[in-house]
């Protein structure tokens, strides 16, 4: 089940990353506002796209993805817990020489 979710996990992923380069950005319609047709960049988007409803679809599932594997790594046990903690030795602070006495 793990691998699973690993391997889907990473395909989502990179079908996202995919997805946000095909797509255009806002700021590919400031050209035009300089050409007067300013109410391409702040008017309404309008209805989102074939391709933007798709890409919100993968990060619904990137995020559902990386909450399960999030909660299910939580509960397994520590990498730490077989290994065996060495003894040292306490650390003892240096041992200071006594101040020299001035001389009359």
């Amino acid at each position: 089940m793990h691998i699973f979710m690993v391997a889907l996990h990473v395909l989502v992923a990179t079908i996202l990353i995919l997805m946000v380069l095909l797509q255009k950005g806002k700021g590919a319609d400031i050209g035009a506002a300089f050409g007067g047709a300013s109410q391409t960049v702040f008017g309404p988007r309008g209805a989102q796209s074939f391709l933007s409803k798709l890409t919100t679809g993968a990060a619904i599932i990137f995020m559902l993805t990386s909450f399960t594997l999030a909660f299910t790594q939580s509960k397994k046990s520590s990498v730490m817990e077989g290994i065996k903690q060495e003894q040292t030795a306490p650390v003892v602070p240096p041992v200071q020489a006594p101040a020299p006495q001035p001389t009359k």
